[in-house]
This record gives C-alpha cells, sequence and structure tokens, in this order.
C-alpha cells in the first residue's frame, strides 16, 4: 500500500528513482491525449454510419474536446489550496444540484431518469461533477483530521456519512453505477487515508446489501441483473445490447473489418458512441486497438501511483488518487460490462465516449493531476538553484 506523505519528499527529479525520465504526468496527458484522439476517428465512423453526415459526431465531440481542454488548462494554473478553502461551497454546489435535478420541470428527465440540468441543447449531468466535489471534501476533511483518523467519529463515522449523504442522492436519481463508483472511491480513499480496517471492513456487506435492496425493488433494474446471469437465453430482449456488443468484439478478430465498416453500430447496438464505444472499437479495428485501449488505462494508473510518491502533504495526495481512482474505475467498470464480466450499467468510457459532461469531468481530473506536477516540484528546483548557487559563489 501506499503511504500517505508527511513531509517533502526526496530531491530526486520526477520519476527519477523508478528509471522514468518524464514526469509521470506528462505520461499521464500523453495517453489521455492518445484515446481521445481514438474516440474521434471512433465518432467519425459513427457519424457515416449513422447517415448523419460525416462530421456529425466528430464536430460535436470536438466542440466538447476543446472546452475541456480549456477546463483543463485553467485548472492546471489555478492555485489547489485557493480551491482547498472553498472546499464547503464546491460540496454544498454539488449537493445543490444533486437535489435540483430531482424536482420536476427542473432536473432534465431522460429514459425515466432524473439526471441532468440544462438549458435546450446544453445539458450538464450534476452527478459526473458530484464525483470530483466528494473527492475534494474527503482530500479536506480527511487531511485536516489526520492525527484522529484512527478515532471512530472523526476518521470513519462523519467521512462515511458524507460518503453516504453524495451516494445516496446519486441512486435515487436513480443511478446506482455512478452511486457504487463513489462509494468504491470513498472507501479506498478512507483506507489510503489510514482509517481503521475494523471500521472499513463491515461497510462492504453494508453497502452491498443496500445496493442489492435498491436492485431488489426496482423491478427493470432486478430484471437486468437476473438477464446477465444468461446472457444467451435473453439475447432477444433484456441482454440485446451486450449480445450485439460480443457479437461486434467476435466479428472484429485480430484486424478488424475496418473502420465505417462495422455493422452493430448501424442500429444493431445501442449506445455505439457512448457507453458501448469500446465494442466498435473492437469490431472495427480489432483486438490489436481493444488492448490498446487496456494499456493505456493501465499506464495511467501505473504513472499516477508513481506520481502519488512526490505528494508534499495528505491533502493534495488524497486528492490526486482520488482523480486516479475516477480514471481508473470507470474504466474498469465500462470495460468489465462491455465484455459481460460486470452487469450492464451506462457508463461512459473515459476521454473515448461521446458526451459533454463526463469530457469535462475527465479535463478537471487531468488538469489537478498536471498541476500538481509543477507545485509538487517547485521546492525540488529551489533547492538545486540554491545548491548550484553556492557552487558558483
Amino acid at each position: 500500500m501506499l503511504r500517505p506523505p508527511s513531509a517533502p519528499t526526496s530531491d530526486d527529479r520526477p520519476g527519477s528513482r523508478w528509471g522514468v525520465p518524464v514526469p509521470p504526468p506528462a505520461i499521464i496527458f500523453v495517453c489521455a491525449a492518445g484515446l481521445a484522439i481514438l474516440g474521434l476517428t471512433v465518432l467519425f465512423s459513427a457519424s457515416v454510419s449513422f447517415n448523419q453526415g460525416p462530421y456529425y459526431y466528430l464536430k460535436k465531440q470536438l466542440g466538447w474536446l476543446v472546452l475541456s481542454g480549456l477546463v483543463c488548462y485553467a485548472t492546471s494554473c489555478v492555485d489547489i489550496e485557493y480551491l482547498r478553502r472553498r472546499v464547503w461551497v464546491i460540496a454544498g454546489l454539488a449537493l445543490a444540484g444533486l437535489v435540483l435535478v430531482r424536482i420536476p420541470h427542473v432536473g432534465i428527465l431522460v429514459n425515466g431518469s432524473r439526471r441532468w440540468l440544462g438549458y435546450g441543447p446544453l445539458r450538464l449531468q450534476i452527478s459526473e461533477f458530484a464525483k470530483l466535489a466528494l473527492v475534494f471534501w474527503l482530500a479536506h476533511y480527511l487531511a485536516l483530521n489526520q492525527t484522529r483518523i484512527s478515532e471512530f467519529k472523526h476518521g470513519f463515522l462523519y467521512p462515511a456519512l458524507a460518503i453516504a449523504l453524495f451516494t445516496g442522492l446519486v441512486a435515487v436519481e436513480p443511478d446506482l453505477g455512478t452511486a457504487a463508483l463513489m462509494g468504491l472511491m470513498g472507501f479506498l480513499l478512507l483506507f489510503l487515508a489510514g482509517a481503521r480496517l475494523r471500521y472499513l471492513l463491515p461497510m462492504l456487506p453494508l453497502a452491498a446489501g443496500a445496493f442489492s435492496l435498491m436492485v431488489w425493488v426496482m423491478p427493470n433494474r432486478l430484471a437486468r441483473f437476473l438477464a446477465f446471469l444468461d446472457v444467451e437465453g435473453n439475447r432477444d430482449h433484456l441482454s440485446y445490447q451486450l449480445w450485439q456488443a460480443w457479437l461486434a468484439l467476435a466479428s472484429g478478430g485480430m484486424d478488424g473489418v475496418g473502420l465505417g465498416q462495422g455493422r452493430q453500430q448501424i442500429h444493431f447496438l445501442p449506445e455505439a458512441h457512448t457507453d458501448f464505444i469500446f465494442a466498435v472499437i473492437g469490431e472495427e479495428l480489432g483486438l490489436r486497438f481493444t488492448l490498446l485501449v487496456v494499456l493505456l488505462f493501465a499506464i495511467i494508473f501505473a504513472a499516477g501511483i508513481i506520481h502519488l510518491r512526490k505528494a508534499p502533504n495528505l491533502f493534495q495526495y488524497l486528492l490526486v488518487a482520488g482523480c486516479l481512482l475516477l480514471i481508473s474505475l470507470q474504466a474498469i467498470i465500462n470495460l468489465g460490462v462491455v465484455t459481460g464480466l460486470l452487469p450492464t450499467k451506462g457508463m461512459s468510457l473515459p476521454f473515448i465516449s461521446a458526451g459533454g459532461s463526463n469530457l469535462l469531468l475527465m479535463g478537471l481530473l487531468l488538469g489537478i493531476i498536471l498541476n500538481t506536477q509543477r507545485s509538487w516540484t517547485r521546492p525540488v528546483l529551489m533547492k538545486r538553484a540554491r545548491a548550484l548557487k553556492e557552487v558558483l559563489v
């Protein structure tokens, strides 16, 4: 397990201890850019297949990608401690947004769920930004109570109630997948902060029980879960989407059928350009590119872990760890759903799937990681400058 830092770290250059000449955040940025370019390429193919003009999805996604890049740049320049001083405002706005989406005629209803706020064609999924707000609050609170992290009240009860509040508001939208993601991320941050396992471990069966109860009282969710246990037997109805994703992955083989030549996205595979875009990559570009996607996400996770060892304090350590977990866990869930390892749940593939809200969130997460590359190495550079000055004098 990575140990949370209590003091500024070594004076080696970033990554040199691990033999990595390039700063880990730069590696993460390059991998994220590669995934985004791949997403644009596949979405261009989808535009052709849906006969909505050769640039339909491409222009739409490119617009969100440019906005996400601007958000990433702005976040990389802002003072993290400045944001920390306003953590209660960030958390309050996120909670207010989660409440507003439940109000009729305020929250936008799509497919039976109220998850969006917006006006006209502009829509934002509030739960996406609530993920980051929860990370900010947990990082601030746990760092503030670092000396009392082993206590039940301050080290477990209060942060657990905050996690339950955020996940509960998301779950009743309903969005059980995002709620599960937020709950797991919160659990891991408590673990990394040093909370006692005797308090944490009972959370797992309690959370599983609450999740199962919500699935049980929602007939459509229960039917979807039961169909997941017999995909082939329900391939014409409840498991239709997953079955078509399997057909797409199988027909792609090693080299794929070629861009724009895939059949599954021509009204066979629902949500082909969003939640199930990984299946389109497998069909049109083949096994090599699907493995490349997995490899790039693995590199992002590994580079993030290496970068975390440079954290100067617990707050920034947990903040970057939370950002890394949001990217990695969301990718794992999406890939697990498309390949049939997890029950079907709509969740975007980071940096690749079409959709504005998740792209903006990824820009914020990436911006925070890039921000810490500069702020974490500044003391090292200043120390080297002083040493060089002493030698010259």
